[in-house]
């Protein structure tokens, strides 16, 4: 499940719509018990393990969607783990379509990259060549507990693969949830991405603890892995369109929109009205179709 500087959010604490479940109540539990253990590294290993919740399995009844494609193996040197990492990917081409667009889909938290294989398959009917990655501890890629910083680097290295594969391509990064953290950093990082498309994202992990019911509590100088999207979007070269679902309540839509007004034009504010965390997707395909169309100029192609 997928889970700097910038605007304050409202100082009264949003409420979840329904007890806080999964990562969610399970995180603030760990912050706060980590903060009686011993040691920085105690505290940044279990915030580590709550914030990927890193898996080799994949939701259940998802992974038929990802039969048929094929499998990618990107290897690199990790600076910050200094040792070999090799990440597994899911590649859908477009058949008879070597000029089409390229996309890098970086997927949320818990499950592997094939529990995204039917998100990644309705970007592929708008038109895109997809590639999804496993990050490292997920799924067939390199077993190792990842962080903020391996995440970071397990994306680029997979931008890098795409660019040398396919370097006429316009490549663009999609990011759900947790991924469209790692998406915005990556996209901030480049100079070459054609746009960016997040979903179910937020501004930075502390903001979304500040969401919680017991939000008001000062665990924020607790938490290592920040991701904060929010100070790295106002980077982006790039147009971005941002999309969260109104009926949300993992990731509120509150966070999709300051988000949003943080970015550079150009821009697109999308909301989905109905959308959860996990059908978004699903539900504003249309609209996803319009948006794609009107801030990338892009067309779906026909069958």
């Amino acid at each position: 499940m997928d889970h700097g500087s910038h605007a304050p959010l409202p100082a009264k604490p949003l409420r979840q719509r329904r007890p806080a479940r999964g990562w969610i109540r399970g995180g603030l539990a760990l912050l706060l018990g980590a903060s009686l253990l011993a040691g920085c590294a105690t505290l940044d290993h279990k915030q580590r393990e709550w914030v990927f919740q890193p898996s080799k399995t994949s939701w259940s009844g998802a992974a038929w969607a990802a039969e048929g494609m094929h499998d990618v193996w990107i290897d690199f040197h990790s600076r910050e783990a200094d040792a070999p990492v090799t990440l597994h990917g899911l590649w859908l081409p477009q058949a008879d379509a070597a000029d089409a667009p390229v996309l890098l889909y970086l997927h949320g938290a818990r499950w592997d990259v094939r529990s995204s294989a039917h998100r990644m398959r309705r970007m592929h009917e708008l038109g895109f060549a997809v590639l999804g990655i496993d990050y490292r501890g997920f799924g067939r890629s390199t077993d190792m507990l990842p962080s903020e910083t391996m995440a970071y680097e397990d994306a680029l290295a997979a931008w890098r693969w795409l660019a040398q594969q396919h370097p006429q391509a316009r490549r663009y990064v999609f990011g759900h949830s947790l991924g469209g953290a790692i998406a915005v950093h990556l996209a901030s990082e480049v100079d070459d991405a054609a746009g960016l498309i997040v979903e179910g994202t937020f501004t930075s992990i502390p903001d979304v603890v500040r969401t919680f019911e017991w939000g008001w509590l000062p665990v924020g100088p607790l938490i290592t892995q920040r991701f904060d999207a929010a100070a790295r979007i106002a980077k982006l070269r790039a147009p971005v369109l941002v999309v969260h679902g109104s009926a949300d309540r993992w990731i509120r839509p509150e966070l999709g929109r300051a988000l949003y007004e943080r970015a550079p034009e150009p821009k697109r504010w999308l909301l989905v009205e109905g959308g959860s965390h996990h059908n978004t997707n699903a539900v504003g395909q249309p609209l996803y179709r319009e948006a794609i169309a009107e801030l990338f100029g892009l067309a779906p192609r026909t069958p």
